[in-house]
């Protein structure tokens, strides 16, 4: 450890977590503060939800490479807490785009020629618009939208798959998306290597994925871990940091983006500001109940529709082997703030029309039974819209921010969380901490 070596990390998210991990690697002496009564961020079990739900449901691709590692440093295998099978996108009636095992581009091709439930030429155009992505380096101009980068491909491509694509990977509407970090997403999921377009679904609750185990291995390693701690006040004393007043050689601000600006304001308002003017979108989940309930995949695309407002559906009983999971379905609908303005309960009731129409016969029964529970991250995501001004990691000589919100190449994902911080555990182990 060249760099600091007492180190607070503000936050046990995916984020904070990563950093608290490659520091404690690096030699450093950690201490981790987090508001919340147990880590995990946006990606853990729901607080008094009481029936151990998370607060929503959550995929991984087989892109995520850092998450993947870091999953496998803490002794969490991914082999045994994620099912891995190739990308498929179908619907109740088992139509839609299924890739075959193999080279992500043949792959891909194959697919596409394979979906009959679209006409030739729609199955030709957007093999020529994906042809014309890979030609230009999925570059685009920053000002793009998703909409005005593939508003030319046909109705059913639209609908049925760039759509729910773009909502479920930058939880934005395509007319407000940005296309560049949608190509980024689409290059590395399909495009990055063998086996990176596969979808990972968790086989565990979300605490049991990661933040649980990373919390195990940081106690294990000698990491200070403090929960149900938010932290008051940040001050700069010299050459170092205080937290209500304790000394740190650097602090690492993995928390939100909000709590981020209200600690950093004082000492470096430009960045505060840039944070704090992130907007947000939401995302709401459905759990409900049919015994009687089977299909092919775990993950069925939803017909979209004007009274559809989730895009995924997810089988908890065939992901999770606990028999609690048994006949458990998620419905996830995420860009969801049109849904919740007349309030979470008439959401949920929504989900719950929607899937009753997506599945005929089934769900049926008393909605208390059939709808067992309904929860809103209501700030889930920033909003990724086009050439968005996300704060920079460096925000003053040992003071580092680390977060999906925080510059980079991806929307707010757990991968992108995984590699601000390791980013910025990397940034604090230099012999300085110059900006830039």
């Amino acid at each position: 450890m060249t760099g600091p070596r007492r180190v607070a990390v503000v936050g046990a998210g995916w984020a904070g977590l990563a950093a608290a991990v490659r520091l404690v690697q690096g030699g450093a002496d950690v201490s981790v503060f987090e508001m919340a009564r147990q880590p995990g961020g946006r990606a853990r079990a729901a607080d008094g939800a009481g029936r151990g739900f998370d607060n929503g449901q959550h995929i991984l691709i087989g892109a995520y490479s850092a998450t993947l590692a870091l999953m496998r440093q803490v002794d969490a295998d991914p082999a045994a807490l994620l099912l891995r099978q190739p990308l498929a996108l179908v619907d109740p009636a088992g139509r839609g785009l299924q890739l075959p095992p193999g080279a992500p581009l043949p792959a891909f091709t194959r697919a596409v020629l394979a979906a009959r439930h679209w006409p030739l030429a729609d199955r030709l155009a957007l093999l020529a618009a994906a042809t014309g992505w890979l030609l230009r380096r999925f570059h685009c101009p920053q000002g793009w939208t998703v909409q005005q980068l593939c508003g030319h491909l046909p109705r059913p491509v639209l609908a049925e798959l760039i759509d729910p694509l773009c909502v479920a990977a930058l939880n934005t509407p395509m007319s407000q998306a940005s296309a560049q970090v949608f190509l980024r997403v689409l290059r590395d999921a399909l495009f990055s290597g063998h086996g990176s377009a596969d979808l990972l679904l968790p086989r565990a609750p979300l605490s049991g994925l990661l933040p649980g185990p990373a919390w195990r291995w940081l106690a294990a390693h000698g990491a200070t871990l403090h929960t149900g701690c938010r932290v008051a006040a940040l001050q700069r004393e010299g050459g170092s940091w205080r937290l209500d007043g304790a000394p740190f050689d650097a602090v690492l601000l993995a928390c939100s983006a909000t709590e981020a600006a209200r600690l950093a304001e004082a000492v470096a308002p430009a960045w505060a500001a840039a944070a704090a003017a992130l907007r947000y979108e939401p995302i709401a989940t459905a759990w409900l109940r049919d015994d009687r309930l089977q299909h092919a995949q775990p993950m069925v695309a939803l017909p979209p529709g004007p009274q559809a407002p989730a895009q995924f559906a997810f089988n908890l009983g065939r992901l999770h082997q606990d028999p609690a999971s048994q006949g458990i379905w998620t419905l996830v609908a995420s860009s969801a703030g049109p849904w919740l303005a007349d309030g979470l309960a008439a959401c949920g009731a929504a989900m719950l029309a929607q899937a009753r129409q997506a599945f005929p016969g089934h769900f049926a029964g008393p909605d208390t039974q059939v709808l067992l529970h309904t929860a809103a991250e209501r700030r889930a995501t920033f909003a990724c819209t086009p050439a968005l001004a996300r704060p920079p990691m460096q925000i003053a000589p040992g003071l580092l921010a680390a977060g999906d919100h925080v510059q980079g190449p991806y929307p707010a994902t757990l991968e992108g969380a995984v590699r601000s911080g390791l980013a910025a555990a990397d940034a604090c182990r230099k012999p300085t901490d110059t900006p830039g």
